[in-house]
């Protein structure tokens, strides 16, 4: 492709909680930058990953899942994800083939029928769709209340249908030059990413009334003369018992998170890590504004 044909823009991921925006941001870019877990509202903050190719080059914006806000901070991550709309060139509409269309799918369809911006309907987890004639009846169910620029069914987990969304991405995105490096994955540092990987594995390897109530910050972030990193974290809970279940029998659960976030901080660096973890009870903590803006939760 001629190099005045290289485009370049931002493609923002919206959907309800749990319908696969993660994976497939994941997926795209080639490297685990968004976190990814069975739990709904995994994603709590917009994630960028950016995709690059000799032809083009796409910002991927992870957004929280839209849903009916209990606290602060899931108004927050409500205002992160429709705010997002407005400041990109192509919207991935995400929805579960596996699940019918409900209240949190039309209430998304309300706000993208007030944008300009083109909407991509994108039918994700096909690899799950036992009939896969019903393909067509959930093409046209959400075709009849907005008419979307293109419909793309997708496997995020076995990267199905991905060279047919890349295309329909950029053909919509505006001709210019690449705005990152070819090598950079993402814009946010690294020791945001090192939290959300620790926040990844306590929701892992905590029980149902644990994850929503996690929180990460990264207190210390240093690499060493011997091209080593040391982290110290601390996880926030809101309650002494969520701290026990954390912590675990003799730190043996707190020693489970930090192996596995160390691996994936390895895999994804290059170095060799060492990760200190603390935990701590910060009583609602989501209904706090200041302690949600000390978290990076800022208004959008």
């Amino acid at each position: 492709m001629a190099e005045n044909k290289h485009r370049t823009g931002f493609a923002a991921l919206v959907g309800r909680p749990n319908v696969g925006k993660s994976t497939l941001m994941n997926g795209m870019i080639g490297e685990k930058i968004s976190i990814m877990s069975d739990r709904p509202q995994t994603t709590r903050n917009k994630i960028m990953g950016i995709f690059s190719a000799d032809h083009a080059q796409i910002m991927f914006l992870d957004t929280p899942g839209v849903h009916k806000p209990l606290h602060k901070l899931g108004e927050y991550m409500n205002q992160a994800a429709i705010g997002a709309l407005n400041q990109v060139d192509v919207i991935l509409f995400v929805v579960d083939a596996c699940e019918k269309k409900g209240a949190g799918e039309r209430f998304i369809i309300e706000h993208l029928k007030r944008v300009k911006t083109p909407v991509l309907l994108v039918i994700n987890k096909i690899d799950k769709l036992e009939d896969k004639s019903k393909l067509l009846e959930i093409m046209s169910s959400y075709r009849d209340d907005l008419n979307f620029d293109a419909v793309v069914p997708v496997s995020a987990l076995e990267k199905e249908g991905f060279a047919e969304l890349q295309e329909e991405i950029v053909c919509r995105l505006p001709e210019g030059p690449s705005l990152f490096p070819e090598d950079e994955l993402t814009d946010q540092p690294m020791r945001v990413i090192a939290a959300e990987m620790i926040r990844e594995k306590v929701l892992r390897n905590t029980h149902d009334e644990v994850p929503h109530a996690i929180a990460v910050e990264v207190d210390e972030f240093k690499e060493r003369s011997n091209g080593n990193i040391f982290i110290r974290a601390t996880i926030f809970v809101e309650r002494e018992s969520q701290k026990g279940i954390v912590i675990g029998a003799k730190g043996s659960l707190l020693k489970k998170i930090g192996q596995e976030a160390r691996q994936d901080i390895e895999n994804l660096t290059g170095c060799g890590v060492f990760l200190d973890l603390w935990v701590k009870v910060q009583a609602d903590w989501r209904n706090k504004s200041k302690m949600l803006k000390e978290l990076g939760y800022k208004e959008p």
